[in-house]
């Protein structure tokens, strides 16, 4: 009898919470210490009838994104997080100027940020890729004379919708590898 346990498997290898790379615009990788993987809730509808409630599945919403970054003297992240605020359209209260934030704006500043996932021999294994990303939340972190932490900027990202692409390795539950495959290529 075969031997299922994946610990007994010289192949198997689980991922690792490490080995990932948040590639932004204007961002040193080495800023960035923490990123959530983007997630999805499927909204929906309930129909009653009589003494029964039937349940139906409505649309997707992609979750927001959440990624924390060092504040370094050098590259500066608190002014990278004041660039793209500004970069989106935004400018401190004037008369004479009109200019507003515009989604168009917010993607060009931010860019199509991607999360790559990495094995131990250094290979991309997965590639999450956030379409039309914008930045909705920044929290600049806190100074305190009790604690000798380093300041963190968590940024918060909305986006339209997240591409998946496996390299290694391929769905053997719940997933039919076709279909995956289809969502990957953003078919």
């Amino acid at each position: 009898m075969a031997d299922n346990r994946f610990w007994a498997a010289s192949t198997s290898e689980p991922k690792r919470a490490y080995r990932f790379v948040l590639n932004l615009n204007g961002v040193d990788s080495w800023v960035v210490t923490k990123v959530n993987r983007p997630g999805f809730a499927v909204t929906e509808a309930s129909h009653q009838y009589l003494n029964h409630t039937f349940y139906y599945p409505g649309r997707v919403e992609y979750n927001t994104v959440s990624f924390t970054m060092v504040d370094p003297l050098e590259p500066n992240s608190t002014a990278y997080a004041f660039a793209l605020l500004s970069q989106s359209g935004y400018s401190l209260p004037n008369t004479k100027d009109y200019n507003t934030i515009s989604k168009s704006k917010s993607l060009k500043a931010l860019g199509t940020p991607t999360i790559h996932t990495y094995n131990a021999d250094g290979n991309i294994v997965e590639t999450f890729t956030l379409i039309n990303a914008w930045v909705k939340n920044v929290e600049m972190g806190d100074y305190d004379y009790s604690v000798d932490d380093l300041i963190n900027i968590t940024v918060e990202m909305r986006y339209d919708f997240a591409r998946y692409d496996f390299k290694i390795g391929t769905p053997k539950t719940a997933v039919d590898t076709a279909a995956a495959r289809k969502m990957s290529a953003g078919k």
